[in-house]
């Protein structure tokens, strides 16, 4: 919503929530912007290829890959096992790779950009999430690897979320997490939200940058 807001037409992806992606796919065409709600599955080379066409071929071109699909898992690390690992890695890195590549042909011919979605956890370990956190830590360095390897043509950065809160969410944890955050408060999707845009229509010589949006959490 908030790049649509900001005058781009959206295709958005979804895996089960079919109807919760028409409704947001509604509400984008409601501020005057095309919208694509498209199936896909992250973790099946098949299902990305014929997604990115499918989009580049519905709005004609493809300016900007926001990679945001993602699984949060908690286990204590010895006892975490290969399904789970794998699990994480195949959404959280794997996808990320996928879409990347097969976006990049049009990407390039736009003079695109890509936006990968880390996580604190990426930098900071957590005893009872490595297999999240190694993920995270691995969409890092590939987001680097990415804009070394693109560039110059598309530029390649990451928007690493420390904790943000749910709409609503009162929980003590939340409170907890808050108390602990030197801007005093956790981080909400519109601050997720705002640096996504950044990436996405700043300059385009930024490249290869890991965003921090964690209120001073991760300090």
């Amino acid at each position: 919503m908030a790049l649509a807001r900001a005058g781009a037409d959206v295709a958005i992806t979804y895996r089960s929530s079919r109807d919760e992606a028409s409704r947001t796919a509604s509400e984008i065409e409601a501020l005057g912007r095309r919208a694509l709600a498209v199936e896909c599955e992250v973790r099946s080379e098949a299902s990305v290829r014929a997604t990115a066409a499918a989009v580049a071929s519905g709005f004609g071109r493809l300016d900007l890959l926001v990679n945001n699909a993602a699984v949060f898992a908690s286990a204590p690390l010895e006892s975490i096992t290969l399904g789970q690992w794998d699990e994480v890695f195949e959404t959280n890195t794997r996808g990320p790779f996928l879409a990347a590549r097969e976006a990049l042909p049009y990407l390039r011919a736009a003079g695109g950009r890509i936006v990968n979605i880390g996580s604190l956890g990426g930098s900071h370990a957590w005893a009872g999430h490595a297999h999240y956190c190694a993920s995270k830590a691995a969409l890092h360095m590939l987001t680097q690897a990415m804009a070394k390897a693109f560039a110059p043509e598309v530029s390649v950065n990451c928007v690493a979320p420390g904790w943000i809160e749910a709409e609503g969410d009162a929980s003590a944890e939340a409170a907890r997490f808050a108390g602990r955050t030197p801007m005093g408060r956790n981080g909400s999707a519109e601050d997720v939200a705002q640096a996504v845009l950044f990436f996405a229509a700043g300059p385009h010589f930024v490249t290869g940058q890991i965003l921090a949006v964690d209120g001073g959490l991760g300090l």
